[in-house]
């Protein structure tokens, strides 16, 4: 196997594992009084154009607000308010598509461009008697086209973002 070749394998492998990793990033205002929130309330933010995908995405947080101390605030106003935004777009790909008869050797074969749904999940806490955002939380995935893998992908995001909360004050 030339060198060439070796490269190209590694940089495809980079490119299809850079497009089907999961991202997640929080950030917080540092003067925030989080130790002093108890209760939320929603507030509209972006759908998700699935309904059943809204659905679970508010039920995810809500079982991570419950496993945060929180409790839905149904006739006070609450400590704080979340909103959730679902973007997506679809993302072309350029697969470089055999390389060889048994998948190594003899060339790159076609490159073929496939398009996938990259979809972005945020979550934004705003303080309700400032108004203002003292905590967000945003990933980033590859949609699929089965549902229990979207809801499996939701569930580790929202894992994922809820570990940073409340932030460490360092």
């Amino acid at each position: 196997m030339n060198v060439r070749t070796i490269g190209a394998v590694a940089v495809a492998g980079l490119v299809a594992s850079g497009a089907y990793a999961q991202t997640v990033n929080t950030d917080a205002d540092p003067s925030a009084p989080f130790s002093s929130y108890r209760s939320y309330a929603w507030t509209p933010g972006t759908a998700s154009p699935v309904t059943l995908t809204e659905q679970r995405i508010h039920s995810s947080v809500d079982a991570q607000m419950a496993a945060k101390g929180f409790k839905l605030a149904t006739d006070e106003t609450p400590d704080v308010y979340i909103a959730t935004h679902v973007l997506t777009h679809e993302q072309p790909q350029v697969i470089a598509n055999g390389f060889g008869p048994w998948g190594f050797g003899g060339g790159f074969g076609a490159l073929d461009v496939r398009t996938f749904v990259q979809g972005t999940l945020i979550v934004d806490m705003y303080d309700a008697k400032t108004k203002k955002m003292v905590w967000r939380g945003v990933a980033t995935a590859t949609a699929s086209d089965k549902a229990s893998k979207n809801t499996a992908k939701i569930d580790k995001a929202l894992d994922k973002m809820f570990r940073h909360y409340p932030p460490s004050s360092n």
